[in-house]
């Protein structure tokens, strides 16, 4: 699909062919798991927790999460399962700490095969990707498959209402667009996505890799947490 690299046909097959894995999460590896860990960290993510680590790829995050994490804690999802097992087989460290079956090929965002114990979830430059509505996506099956969760962490590029139903040059330098990757949303469109699921959300005011904007989103007082 014009505009949408990771939905074209063959891209996985072809990435992974030319040993990509890390090069089409985005790039900049190691900087980027290190914020995932640090945001994750900052919000109140222990040991103890579990975590999911929405649209996962080759475990940028997760080849530092799972060491961080106890043994079977980490859960991934990603439209690839080629792309996750290889991540698997050539960035971790200690694979007996992450069963191959925590890793779970979920193109829709469904959430199907993963147990309803998560305490947070996190998708990194997710949303930048993916034509739709895929934020809201997420959100309906978090709420309606994850009792425990404490906060839900994503990234998104903004651009000003103003600016918003065409190319926007993000404060790095990155050129976002409304209708093909990267791909900028107005926060009002983030907000209601949120909404819609009635949880709420919070903008962090990080600095983040190539000027995407953290939000915190988290269920109704009162629900079931850990």
């Amino acid at each position: 699909m014009s505009g949408w690299p990771y939905l074209a046909a063959g891209f996985y097959d072809r990435a992974l062919t030319e040993g990509r894995h890390r090069d089409i999460v985005g790039g900049r590896w190691d900087e980027t798991g290190r914020a995932q860990m640090a945001i994750l960290r900052a919000e109140g993510m222990q040991p103890h927790h579990r975590l999911l680590d929405i649209g996962c790829g080759a475990l940028r995050l997760g080849c530092k999460a799972v060491p961080f994490l106890e043994p079977g804690h980490y859960w991934g999802t990603d439209a690839s399962g080629a792309l996750m097992r290889r991540g698997w087989e050539t960035e971790l460290a200690d694979r007996d700490k992450l069963p191959l079956s925590h890793l779970v090929e979920d193109a829709d965002f469904s959430l199907t095969g993963i147990p309803e114990d998560i305490d947070y979830a996190i998708a990194f430059g997710v949303f930048t990707h993916l034509p739709g509505d895929p934020l809201r996506q997420v959100m309906a099956s978090l709420a309606t498959r994850q009792p425990r969760l404490t906060a839900f962490l994503f990234t998104v590029f903004l651009a000003p209402d103003a600016e918003a139903g065409g190319p926007f040059r993000q404060a790095d330098g990155v050129v976002t667009h409304p209708d093909r990757a990267p791909r900028h949303m107005r926060e009002a469109e983030v907000c209601a996505a949120v909404a819609s699921a009635g949880w709420t959300v919070a903008r962090r005011e990080v600095m983040l890799p190539r000027g995407q904007i953290l939000f915190v989103a988290r269920p109704p007082a009162g629900a079931e947490s850990p």
